[in-house]
């Protein structure tokens, strides 16, 4: 038997490796059957190469809980160790300079384990001891076992195994008792295991098989009989390893399926798969979105060697890709270290705009191939391709050409497209181009109607990112300004060199002016008159394209706070030229004017819903009054 300290230089490592990773304690399982494979994988590798002549057998890995020993096997029937090279990559362990490791490193808990081929060690976080047995596919090699309890001394000794490979057992401590239950470790198994490229074996599962003696029920049909099965808790052959010619749409959505089940279909996916300059692969899904930007986060898995690292990828693909779903698989991606560090990675910035190219193509072929099933599709993805116009630059550059306007008749242009369609009509006289949009048709129906009737055309923009959007634009785009359909008179908006004669004068507004002053609260609402057509509305409400949008922006988070400390302020537009407006002026009694004034009052209110409560009430009331007839005397 051998003797002796781990190469390490101080006695500092243990105690690391156990206080800075406490709160992740469960990936020791994780890099431990991830050694194993990577040592199954080297046997497979070498027979192919035929360096190794022997059998190669049913490769696998297998995890072993025996809860009446407190200990966990990690066994895998890979290449295996002799005591050589147990020595060399357990014993002195594999970085130079560990003193100044230990000092580098000691508030950097991620860059441990894993980084620097510390995978072994994670087993200390929740081992009081560990034994190490192995036996190398080398001819001729003896099997050792090493052991050591989480100190620097450690022993090794020849003993007998019949097969290569390597048995990792780890004697559980007590407060580590949780890994000694069946669901824990399954849990953990399924979380990073879940697709590795050779079989892991966890427990039995039972098959119900017809009876091989054929032995038959009352009714006359074979019995089934339990067969206990090795439980294999991997595909070793996902999705996103295969060729993409090699699948067809149903191997897609069978594999989104696995990934979130009794989850809705996606729309359409993007198989990544690249060699050079960088390694990636993956495929990434377009989920249904909507008007939701927030509960879809966190549904790209990301992988390394089909190995499970983490599902929050902010650090490794832009934000706005984050609303996908699916898996990034890329070893050279930098593990286990501080977001920093993840984020100054050059690697990881050359697959980010590799990532976000792809998705920008993908989107403008399928757009230039298929334009009807894309317009099809863009309320379901119109939220992330505006997401990614305003996050990055580069993004907005390819999308520009695909992203669609909508209108209230529901036709689909491109942002060109729909600027040559209305600049004739549209155009002010000052030369710039409006843009009307609602975002509530059934709520701004009569503001659209008006529009409507002057030959305008108006957009439906209800996303809520669409405030931001509609400023990025008007800077982008040359005289160009959007406005909401009920942020003013139609008129006023779209302001034309001849102006409508107004039928009131000067005195005549003034007179009215209080009347309808008097019958709304003067903090939240402004009286102007304003020359409309006589077919037009007697009285609307609208609110400044300005102070709403500000108003917006603050509420999605876009600063202008200051505007959140301002009062609801609303226009209450008296139209000049309407035959009821001059009814009113021209009453022949003060309550005959007053109710007249109120009436139109309430009716521009109620077309915005603005009119609740006991005032809705008495409006209710008041409008069955006129509507009844006078019984005659």
């Amino acid at each position: 038997m051998q003797t002796g300290q781990i190469n390490v230089q101080t006695e500092n490592i243990f105690p690391i490796i156990k206080k800075f990773l406490y709160s992740d304690t469960e990936i020791f399982l994780r890099e431990l059957v991830s050694n194993a494979v990577d040592a199954t994988q080297k046997i497979k590798t070498l027979s192919s190469l035929g360096e190794f002549k022997g059998e190669v057998g049913d490769l696998k890995v297998e995890v072993i809980l025996d809860k009446e020993n407190k200990t966990i096997t990690i066994r895998d029937n890979g290449i295996g160790m002799t005591e050589e090279e147990v020595d060399k990559y357990i014993n002195q362990i594999a970085f130079s300079g560990a003193e100044e490791f230990v000092e580098k490193y000691k508030d950097k808990a991620e860059a441990i384990i894993g980084h620097f081929g510390l995978g072994f060690y994670s087993s200390f976080m929740v081992s009081d001891k560990v034994n190490i047995i192995t036996k190398s596919h080398k001819k001729g090699a003896k099997a050792v076992k090493w052991e050591s309890n989480g100190t620097p001394e450690f022993t090794i000794e020849e003993v007998e195994k019949e097969n290569r490979g390597t048995d990792i057992v780890l004697h559980v401590s007590e407060d580590s008792s949780e890994f000694l239950e069946d669901a824990r470790i399954s849990s953990i198994l399924n979380k990073y295991c879940k697709f590795l490229p050779h079989p892991i074996i966890f427990g039995e599962k039972s098959n119900w098989i017809d009876d091989p003696e054929g032995e038959k029920d009352e009714e006359g049909h074979v019995k089934k009989v339990e067969e206990k099965v090795p439980n294999q808790i991997n595909n070793t052959e996902p999705t996103w390893v295969k060729k993409p010619s090699d699948l067809k749409d149903e191997d897609y959505k069978g594999f989104y399926n696995e990934l979130y089940p009794f989850t809705d279909e996606p729309l359409f996916n993007i198989h990544l798969n690249v060699d050079y300059p960088f390694n990636l692969t993956g495929i990434l899904y377009f989920p249904k979105l909507k008007n939701n930007i927030e509960v879809q986060k966190n549904k790209i898995q990301l992988y390394s060697n089909q190995v499970f690292i983490t599902d929050s990828v902010e650090n490794i693909v832009p934000d706005f890709l984050t609303l996908l779903h699916g898996v990034i698989d890329s070893p050279d991606i930098p593990l286990n270290v501080s977001r920093s560090y993840l984020q100054s990675d050059s690697n990881v910035k050359k697959i980010s705009n590799h990532i976000t190219k792809k998705v920008a193509d993908k989107l403008g072929s399928m757009f230039k191939n298929d334009r009807e099933d894309f317009q099809k599709k863009w309320d379901d993805i119109k939220v992330f391709i505006q997401y990614g116009m305003l996050s990055e630059d580069k993004f907005y550059d390819k999308a520009k050409d695909f992203n669609l306007f909508k209108t209230s008749e529901g036709d689909y242009y491109t942002t060109e497209e729909f600027k040559e369609k209305v600049s004739a009509a549209q155009t002010d006289k000052d030369g710039k181009l409006v843009i009307l949009y609602s975002n509530d048709l059934d709520e701004q129906h009569a503001f659209i109607a008006t529009a409507r009737d002057r030959g305008y055309e108006v957009l439906e923009m209800n996303s809520p990112l669409d405030v931001h959007l509609i400023s990025m634009l008007e800077q982008k785009l040359e005289k160009v300004s959007f406005a909401r359909v009920d942020a003013d008179t139609i008129d006023k908006l779209i302001q034309k060199e001849e102006e409508q004669p107004s039928k009131l004068s000067e005195e005549d507004e003034k007179t009215l002016k209080p009347v309808f002053e008097s019958l709304v609260n003067k903090e939240q609402f402004v009286v102007q008159f304003e020359s409309m057509s006589e077919t037009d509305v007697p009285m609307m409400v609208t609110q400044s394209e300005f102070m709403r949008r500000m108003k917006e922006q603050q509420a999605m988070g876009g600063g202008m706070n200051f505007m959140g400390n301002l009062p609801e302020m609303h226009n209450l537009v008296v139209n000049s030229n309407h035959p009821l407006i001059s009814e009113i002026l021209n009453a022949k009694s003060k309550k005959k004017q007053e109710g007249l004034a109120k009436q139109a009052t309430d009716l521009a209110l109620l077309a915005q819903g603005m009119l609740k409560g006991e005032e809705l009430t008495t409006f209710i009331k008041r409008s069955v009054e006129i509507l009844t007839p006078k019984k005659s005397k």
